[in-house]
């Protein structure tokens, strides 16, 4: 990836990603992704996948011509619970913003079968948070599923809830587009009345999140939680003009996250340092 800045803007503003970044909700997604992707033939969608050649990578294109052959996800794909679904989708239907719409809908009507499980990344997250609330900083958090799905676990993760700890929740059933697009970031900030600028940060552990944040003009940020080399990060984000977006930093961890925060400042972003692992 290109060099990333030595510091960054002091963040009034920090959006999360809730799955695989604040929470894990594996489980449920993984079921209902099995649920929905013997569906894209009944959908219209199996002619709508990605064609051969076309994919960003030649994993990406694995994934799709054995979705294509067996509607559903490899079993090691399965097994590790890495990607996910939104950007799964991404990896299927490519440019197809109308597809991937139907996709989205169709998980959402299938993940009512299976949610309600939702367990903590991080044993010390809500204190962390905490932390960073009081920095001063407004903190939000942005999922691409339906509030019905979002309000359920939040008001019910870690026993007591978090609800507490955010001053603004965004959902995917309340903007026109889902993430990639900034719809959710920008929804976010205007309801906080905060400025679009790369004094917000959005931390998320997706390709598409990194995407989101990148577009809306905040400063993108990449949870590592999984432990991604530096070798897949690059191939994940390639810095080529069909995908340009990249985070400006990695972090492992909501400590490292709180590291990043109060070495920020405002040094000029175009000041670069290698890569940052997490």
């Amino acid at each position: 990836m290109r060099p990333m800045p030595i510091r960054l803007p002091r963040p009034r503003v920090l959006l999360f990603d809730w799955h695989a970044t604040l929470v894990d909700t594996m489980d449920a997604m993984y079921y209902a992704l099995d649920d929905v992707l013997p569906r894209l033939g009944p959908l219209g969608l199996l002619n709508r996948l990605v064609p051969p050649g076309e994919s960003k990578t030649a994993e990406d294109e694995r994934l799709v011509q054995y979705v294509r052959q067996h509607t559903s996800l490899h079993p090691k794909i399965k097994t590790e619970r890495r990607i996910s679904r939104t950007d799964i989708f991404e990896l299927l239907f490519g440019a197809d913003e109308e597809a991937k719409q139907i996709a989205h809908r169709e998980f959402d009507a299938l993940y009512e079968r299976h949610f309600g499980a939702v367990r903590v990344l991080e044993p010390d997250a809500r204190q962390q948070l905490l932390g960073l609330r009081a920095r001063g900083i407004k903190l939000g958090v942005l999922s691409n599923r339906a509030r019905r799905f979002m309000a359920h676990e939040i008001y019910t993760v870690d026993a007591t809830g978090w609800h507490d700890l955010f001053d603004v929740m965004v959902c995917g059933d309340e903007v026109p587009r889902r993430k990639p697009f900034p719809d959710l970031i920008l929804s976010a900030l205007q309801q906080l009345g905060e400025p679009t600028d790369a004094h917000c940060w959005y931390v998320g552990d997706s390709v598409s999140d990194i995407v989101a944040g990148a577009t809306a003009g905040v400063t993108p940020v990449f949870y590592n939680g999984v432990g991604w080399d530096d070798a897949w990060l690059q191939k994940i984000f390639p810095n080529t003009p069909r995908h340009p977006h990249q985070p400006e930093a990695v972090i492992g961890s909501l400590a490292d996250l709180a590291e990043r925060v109060d070495a920020a400042g405002s040094a000029n972003r175009t000041d670069r340092v290698p890569p940052l692992t997490a």
